[in-house]
């Protein structure tokens, strides 16, 4: 009898204490605060930005100061919701159309609820906030202060730092490789995301590195299921089938690296920097080269009019 007691006293607690933590359950959460999911849809489409929407949204109301980050994933999320519920509106249903007419309701009112949050946040000088507005609305003042930020080493995050990565990317090969491989190295194994992979492979490819063009685009293709042209990812090498041996087996070993959480303690952030810190050097002693032509042309210039003087 006293065993039964211990075992059931023991559910009641357990059952108790995690009813107390309610941020993980969109249904407890709607329950107790209906504010949160009146504007929201009832069936179950969209099921998966619904419930990411919800659970931001306790989050935001239960945090007395919240922060930018998580204003930001709020406007994310608001958005991922507004766009879903906005194509499940379009689904005309014969034997229920309450249901169509409750998602236009819900996506209407997202849509409201979005363009007032977008509006309330502008001109924020929060990083996260600020990239909001330049990644999905194109504001260019909201660049700007990114811009600033990273140039005073301000931001962390590696999702920024990948965005800025693929802005210089357009104009600035070197700038675009150094903060990719910043991105590399705050990253981990559970944030990581596979395309970075391959914006380091474009600027690679751009300072004429094609060997480690090729063997980040192998390490992608090893942690996703993205096609490949085989024939053309080897044209980058000049068809060497000995190299790209070679560089199919380092692919692996990064790919590995990235996928355990152990490329900080690998080789790898020393390998890959050493080919940028070479590329740098190339540029500056280029620059250096043609500084020296431009000094030496002009002192054969003076030379040559002296010489018409005398």
């Amino acid at each position: 009898m006293t065993r039964n007691l211990v075992i059931i006293t023991s559910f009641i607690l357990i059952a108790w204490v995690s009813g107390c933590d309610n941020s993980g359950n969109p249904a407890t959460i709607c329950k107790n605060n209906p504010e949160l999911c009146d504007d929201l849809h009832k069936d179950s489409w969209c099921r998966r930005e619904k419930n990411s929407l919800i659970i931001q949204r306790y989050q935001v109301k239960t945090t007395s100061e919240p922060s930018g980050k998580q204003i930001y994933h709020l406007l994310v999320n608001l958005e991922n919701y507004n766009r879903c519920v906005g194509l499940a509106s379009g689904v005309q249903h014969i034997l229920n159309p309450e249901r169509t007419n409750d998602r236009a309701r819900a996506y209407g009112l997202s849509a409201q609820s979005l363009s007032e949050l977008q509006a309330s946040t502008k001109g924020s000088n929060d990083i996260y906030i600020a990239f909001y507005h330049w990644a999905h609305l194109g504001d260019d003042a909201a660049l700007k202060i990114l811009l600033e930020a990273e140039q005073q080493q301000q931001i962390d995050s590696p999702e920024i730092l990948a965005g800025l990565a693929g802005y210089y990317l357009k104009f600035d090969a070197i700038k675009a490789k150094q903060l990719y491989l910043k991105v590399f190295s705050k990253s981990t194994d559970k944030n990581f995301d596979s395309d970075w992979l391959l914006g380091l492979a474009s600027a690679s490819r751009q300072l004429q590195d094609m060997e480690q063009a090729y063997l980040l685009s192998r390490a992608n293709l090893l942690l996703t299921d993205n096609p490949v042209d085989e024939a053309q990812l080897k044209a980058m090498i000049g068809n060497n089938s000995q190299l790209s041996t070679h560089l199919d087996e380092q692919a692996s070993n990064l790919a590995e690296a990235l996928k355990t959480g152990n490329y900080l303690e690998s080789d790898w952030p020393k390998r890959l920097q050493g080919n940028a810190g070479k590329q740098v050097d190339t540029e500056a002693g280029a620059a250096q080269a043609a500084n020296s032509k431009t000094t030496d042309s002009s002192k054969l210039e003076k030379s040559a009019e002296a010489a018409k003087q005398n």
